[in-house]
């Protein structure tokens, strides 16, 4: 299963994205175990589908995941924080209906469901061929109130979708951890040289 190549060919208007200082502090204590952590902007089953979700987007492996730099808690404070109130209305409504269609597709409530289901509807909503993506993309650019009732539910879901996925990257990339352990990191920088074969670059620096 190609997962990376699923996930990147649709895209995420994220905007300019600031994380706030308690997002940021949550980013900065992965070391910690938090097994319980209470959410202050998921329902009980969105976090349980977000923390399912981060993991099937951002994998553990010979880079850290994305459980391990608490995503799941960090999305949940940016949803809180940053996000208006319509976002996080099409928020909620997003979750709900991937909710129903994870029940329909398992048989099971939503918190029941595994890791493996959870990415088996993803997959079916991100592995798609261009043509499926450039409906996507047009859903998504149009104003939601001229959508019939089937392409509202297919609006609200894509955007609870990228919201996580976006949000995921975002702080997978803020985080201390990636910056200073997987990408280059160099805090003193040495001369500056303008022409160098990319070649000799090699991994994407984070100062």
């Amino acid at each position: 299963m190609k997962r990376r190549e699923a996930l990147k060919g649709l895209g995420m208007a994220t905007g300019l994205l600031v994380a706030t200082p308690a997002a940021l502090s949550v980013l900065q204590s992965c070391e910690e175990k938090k097994e319980t952590w209470s959410a202050l902007f998921l329902k009980p089953e969105e976090k349980k589908l977000v923390s399912d979700l981060v993991d099937i987007i951002l994998p553990s492996g010979a880079t850290p995941g994305g459980l391990e730099l608490n995503l799941p808690q960090f999305i949940d404070l940016m949803c809180k924080d940053t996000l208006s109130e319509e976002e996080q209305h099409l928020f909620h409504e997003g979750s709900k209906i991937f909710s129903v269609r994870l029940e329909e597709l398992s048989g099971k409530m939503t918190e029941k469901t595994t890791r493996k289901e959870v990415e088996e509807l993803f997959l079916k909503y991100f592995k798609l061929n261009p043509k499926e993506e450039g409906k996507v993309k047009y859903l998504l650019y149009r104003n939601r109130d001229e959508l019939d009732e089937k392409e509202k539910k297919d609006f609200d879901l894509y955007k609870f979708l990228f919201t996580v996925r976006g949000l995921s990257l975002f702080g997978y990339f803020t985080s201390e951890k990636v910056g200073t352990q997987v990408l280059n990191f160099d805090p003193i920088p040495g001369e500056y040289s303008p022409c160098i074969p990319v070649s000799e670059v090699g991994n994407a620096w984070t100062i």
